[in-house]
């Protein structure tokens, strides 16, 4: 099933609000009624893992916490759609991305809690740093699509994803154009959530961002970004695509952030409660839980993932509180490949001062 041009001629929708299948006639999930109970049992616990992170940073554990509180269909159904050797640039929004392909809870925590700038193996996970500079990660995607192209690796693709706001910087403009001149295998994927921190997607963009997919010469899809059906189905698309030698993909999934841009923001300072609650209706999860519902799937199993995910968050939190302080000394190591004369004098100052008043880190 390739992307084709009538993809973005209408929203990608498979699992309405009210948790209805539709169809459509490019995409279609094609993964069985267990498979759905799976998608619904990662996004509760994805959730989950979120609000255990807000609350922490709320107790003072950790510095910030960004929350995904709406946005668990694009991660969940990004996840699921990934090939074995597909490769993720993600934002700190897909933070949890990387915990779906094996990246420790407590690394993803180390960040916010100021202990490591991230510690996992990405050749691993499959899963690069998270980007907290706004755009700049799609050309690094881009540059890892035109290796793989230039190696000849015709079994792998790389997936950018990005925010609304992320949509208007040079750097993924400058990104997305390389790889349709070159054809590399490299999918850009768009979350709108509405709001780039306080500013609202009308103000940043005067025609949807799926639009501007034809002026670059590449398809463009929009999909209802908290459906985990047409997430799952037009990702793993794009990337089959990809692989296959068919180039680059836009994607835009329309969905919203619940909760604020980061716990450093207030968002009743600039958007309106009867919003929010209108998209609280088109929860991710609820309407997964509907379709089951109808289904007939076990009522225990509901019941059952709700007891996992409470043990999870109680893991979350221990694993937090076990993080160890770390080793400032040590950080003067990681600046260059090769440190220089400069850091070692600074390094060795402060080990003396350290050594001299006690200090721990």
């Amino acid at each position: 099933m390739g992307v084709s041009p009538s993809g973005r001629d209408r929203l990608v929708q498979l699992l309405t609000s009210d948790g209805v299948r539709r169809e459509h006639p490019d995409f279609n999930y094609d993964g069985d009624l267990p498979s759905v109970a799976e998608l619904y049992r990662q996004m509760v616990l994805v959730r989950r893992v979120d609000t255990e992170g807000f609350a922490l940073q709320r107790h003072g554990e950790l510095g910030l916490w960004p929350p995904s509180l709406g946005q668990e269909a694009v991660l969940v159904g990004g996840a699921a759609a990934l090939g074995p050797t597909d490769f993720v640039y993600p934002t700190y929004r897909e933070m949890l991305l990387g915990w779906l392909l094996g990246v420790s809870i407590s690394d993803l925590l180390s960040v916010w809690r100021g202990s490591s700038h991230g510690g996992w193996d990405s050749h691993r996970h499959r899963f690069g740093p998270m980007s907290i500079v706004i755009g700049s990660h799609p050309l690094h995607a881009t540059g890892h699509a035109l290796g793989l192209a230039m190696r000849g690796q015709s079994d792998s693709a790389v997936i950018a994803y990005f925010g609304d706001g992320a949509s208007s910087q040079g750097d993924v403009m400058e990104a997305i154009e390389l790889a349709v001149l070159q054809q590399v295998p490299v999918v850009f994927f768009c979350q709108n959530n509405q709001f780039a921190i306080s500013h609202p997607v009308a103000r940043q963009s005067a025609v949807p961002i799926v639009q501007r997919a034809d002026g670059f010469g590449l398809p463009g899809i929009q999909i209802d970004g908290n459906d985990v059906l047409a997430c799952h189905a037009v990702t793993q698309a794009a990337l089959k695509q990809a692989r296959e030698g068919g180039g680059p993909t836009l994607i835009e999934a329309i969905t919203y952030r619940m909760g604020p841009h980061t716990t450093s923001d207030d968002p009743t300072r600039y958007r309106d409660a009867a919003e929010v609650e209108s998209w609280r209706a088109r929860d991710p999860i609820d309407r997964v839980r509907a379709y089951l519902a109808t289904e007939g799937w076990e009522p225990a199993f509901f019941d059952d993932v709700d007891r996992e995910a409470e043990a999870l968050g109680e893991s979350v939190r221990a694993a937090c509180l076990a993080i160890p302080e770390p080793d400032l000394a040590a950080w003067f190591d990681n600046v260059y490949a090769e440190q220089t004369g400069e850091l070692r004098s600074q390094q060795a100052e402060y080990v003396a001062w350290r050594q001299q008043y006690g200090g721990v880190a």
